[in-house]
């Protein structure tokens, strides 16, 4: 069954410790079944608060997720992020 890791910016901190982040995180992305969906594409808020950024990655199943997720190329980067924005970052289980 297919999984989805969900990532909700909220605010950005620190611009350029983002793009450190974002080359750590594209080159984790090596060897990992992974799927772009959303990647920060324009936002209509409906209803709360607005988001900065919204990016949804597909995953085969929700064990691929976390190895990627657990993964050290993207232990790696995850400081950087952290550093970098406040996110929300969430695993969604698909329907197929």
């Amino acid at each position: 069954m297919s999984a989805y890791v969900v990532m909700l910016r909220e605010r950005v901190t620190d611009p350029d410790e983002l793009d450190v982040y974002a080359a750590a995180a594209r080159a984790a992305r090596a060897g990992h079944p992974i799927t772009p969906v959303i990647a920060y594409g324009a936002i209509t808020t409906l209803e709360g608060t607005p988001l900065d950024g919204i990016l949804v990655n597909e995953f085969p199943t929700v064990e691929d997720a976390l190895a990627w997720y657990n993964s050290p190329a993207y232990q790696a980067a995850l400081p950087h992020r952290q550093a970098a924005a406040d996110y929300r970052v969430l695993i969604i289980q698909g329907v197929n």
